[in-house]
């Protein structure tokens, strides 16, 4: 089989996997379970970002020890607990979206937390004594005055950090999710005389998502400094 006739055969299970005939998967997977986990562990991230700026240590400290444990810990190692270990101490097996998707969520909430962190700690203090003196308490100050400023700086790193969130989901090949380096396997597994031309092809999928969205980073670090 050519190149040109591969692709002809496999483009719409690549995008798609086997949906509607089947589960989704694919390209559209991959980009679904990206984007969930970012939307979901961003407010998360947010809280946990806010507690490590807190003035409390009884606060403080044990978010920050979460965090750090967290982004040491390898996220191949959290999806194999999450999916052979848990089942055998709950009983219940969990499946394959959820386990992957719950583990971006737990990794990605560590990550922005530390953006988060860094966006506030970005701010002139003037923004907070100003809001200090206009009787806003900490609470107010953060909703109304310090967290809309951080969050514009804080873009270009949520950018970069879906690309990074865009090439983990491969790490649910492993537990069989269906996903665009699964289906990649897959295809590979029936063509078999066409393994640099899939995973080339794989290799320049992942490529244009991640690049793209780092140049889309770069300008909105641009328009941030401009206008700062």
């Amino acid at each position: 089989m050519s190149i040109a006739e591969m692709i002809d055969v496999y483009w719409l299970y690549a995008l798609v996997g086997q949906y509607p005939q089947g589960p989704l998967g694919g390209l559209v997977l991959t980009l679904l379970l990206a984007l969930l986990g970012m939307v979901l562990a961003l407010p998360l991230g947010i809280v946990l970002g806010v507690a490590r700026t807190s003035s409390r240590r009884r606060l403080r400290w044990p978010v920050t020890a979460w965090v750090f444990v967290v982004r040491g810990t390898p996220l191949l190692m959290v999806v194999f607990w999450a999916y052979f270990f848990l089942p055998s101490l709950t009983g219940r097996k969990t499946g394959q979206f959820s386990t992957m998707l719950a583990a971006l969520v737990l990794f990605d909430a560590a990550y922005l937390a530390e953006i988060v962190r860094a966006g506030l700690a970005s701010l002139p203090r003037g923004q907070t004594l100003a809001a200090q003196a206009l009787g806003m308490s900490r609470l107010q100050s953060l909703r109304l005055v310090l967290l809309p400023q951080a969050l514009r700086r804080m873009l270009p790193s949520l950018v970069n950090q879906l690309a990074s969130t865009i090439k983990q989901t491969s790490l649910g090949t492993i537990i069989g999710l269906s996903e665009l380096s699964f289906i990649a396997g897959q295809i590979n597994a029936q063509v078999l005389v066409q393994p640099v031309a899939v995973y080339g092809g794989l290799a320049l999928c992942y490529f244009v998502l991640c690049f793209g969205l780092s140049r889309l980073a770069h300008r909105l670090e641009t328009s941030t400094s401009a206008h700062a």
